[in-house]
């Protein structure tokens, strides 16, 4: 059975408007959060994806950040990928756009001063260790399910922790994932998470992960 999130923090849809596109978000702030968490989907993924929803609310209520999940695409482009297939995989237009996600949480009254952190899924992994090394709030990364060796030589210029999790069903993600890790020369940990990439025991899987975001972000972000 699936978890949808039951918080009483409510999130507010909103259209982050910039220049030269305009993406979709969810935003939901805690009272006195003490940092903020952006959800990066890539290929295959959505900020309405009820694994990074519950890990979201997850951070929300136990550890008390606030989160903003965001489709790097517009939904006309995602739309026009679903034929293609190659937007999602521009790690460094996905980059890009991440950057000025978090240029406009700077901007905000309330969430201008925190910490940021990074949770990204699939591509968005890639895309989230890319634009952490353009902004120095962000303190932190989680690659979950992800292509962080898209990432390429910028692996190298990643300065903030990072903790990689894979499924312990996928031993080709496990193996992209070792031999990303290895180009790091920040501190990072990997973690295998049970089922995660097949969907056997999916209370468990999401239960896992929000644990060991919680834990993350709460170390490095507090």
């Amino acid at each position: 059975m699936l978890h949808e999130p039951q918080t009483g923090i409510a999130e507010r849809p909103m259209i982050l408007r910039f220049e030269s596109f305009a993406i979709d978000a969810d935003l939901a702030v805690p009272p006195r959060p003490f940092g903020t968490v952006l959800f990066a989907h890539g290929a295959g993924s959505s900020r309405r994806s009820p694994r990074s929803r519950y890990v979201a609310e997850r951070l929300r209520e136990q550890a008390g950040v606030a989160t903003v999940g965001l489709d790097l695409l517009s939904p006309a482009e995602a739309e026009a990928d679903r034929l293609a297939d190659h937007l999602m995989f521009d790690v460094q237009m996905l980059a890009q756009r991440l950057v000025a996600a978090t240029d406009w949480i700077a901007g905000d009254d309330r969430l201008g001063q925190l910490p940021i952190g990074y949770f990204g899924a699939t591509t968005g992994a890639a895309a989230a260790l890319l634009a952490a090394t353009a902004r120095p709030q962000v303190r932190a990364v989680i690659s979950e399910d992800g292509r962080p060796d898209l990432a390429g030589e910028a692996l190298e210029a990643v300065r903030v922790p990072t903790l990689f999790i894979v499924g312990d069903d996928d031993p080709a993600g496990l193996e992209l994932n070792r031999s990303a890790r290895a180009h790091l020369r920040a501190r990072s940990e990997l973690r295998t998470v049970r089922g995660a990439s097949n969907g056997d025991g999916e209370s468990a899987v999401f239960e896992a992960l929000a644990d060991l975001a919680t834990q993350f972000f709460s170390r490095h972000l507090g």
